[in-house]
């Protein structure tokens, strides 16, 4: 598996800067992405992400996020997943733009960010630190909180990517939790089940992703719902 995921990350580090200089990548602002719905009835799942969460080069309804809806519903859970995922956003931006995601009835919050702070090489430190504010303002909201840990290119180096993996560990046993290792687990550097980029999930891998994601959202929902 190791080995499948370091294919995957080399595949993306081809398409993407290679120094912590580079640019940032073309990501929508707020004003230009959907804006959250403002329904206090009806309780939301709000999951923060980036290119992997917004279902990039896939339809709407094929995203991990839908697929989560529609597993939502058959089951006859009464929430609303909301799709904040934003291609080419760090938790850096993920932290910016947090009030605005958390508008409206949220009593879940997936984060599944960090992708792209691995790709570009960036501190392992201020992810850190961007992640656990978002954690820390989640949970002054009552929010549930699901973290989705990533990888990191290998071509930073072993160390790098150690301390990179570590990152989201630690976030999520410092701030108690529940934690996904690795979002594209049974995905990445599985040609068959991503796009030609070699990054993104296809119709298929964006299944997984849905099936690993809701194997810890439905508790989590069951939860809410008893409580």
């Amino acid at each position: 598996m190791a080995v499948l995921i370091a294919v995957w990350l080399l595949a993306a580090c081809r398409a993407a800067p290679q120094s912590e200089s580079a640019p940032p990548a073309p990501a929508e602002s707020p004003a230009s992405a959907p804006a959250p719905g403002t329904e206090e009835g009806r309780p939301r799942v709000v999951i923060l992400g980036d290119s992997l969460t917004a279902g990039l080069g896939l339809l709407e309804a094929q995203s991990y996020p839908a697929l989560l809806q529609r597993k939502i519903d058959t089951d006859g859970y009464d929430f609303e997943v909301e799709n904040a995922g934003v291609s080419g956003d760090t938790t850096a931006g993920g932290l910016r733009r947090l009030d605005w995601a958390l508008q409206g009835n949220v009593k879940v919050l997936v984060v599944a960010l960090g992708g792209n702070d691995g790709l570009r090489g960036l501190s392992t430190a201020e992810m850190k630190n961007n992640l656990t504010q978002i954690v820390e303002r989640a949970r002054e909201r009552n929010l549930k909180v699901i973290l989705a840990g990533m990888e990191a290119p290998p071509n930073y180096g072993a160390e790098y990517a150690s301390a990179f993996r570590q990152v989201f560990r630690e976030v999520a046993q410092k701030e108690r939790v529940t934690f996904i290792p690795f979002l594209l687990d049974k995905v990445a550097g599985q040609p068959a089940l991503n796009q030609g980029d070699g990054i993104h999930p296809n119709t298929r891998g964006a299944e997984i992703v849905a099936d690993t994601v809701w194997n810890v959202l439905r508790p989590a929902l069951d939860q809410i719902s008893t409580s």
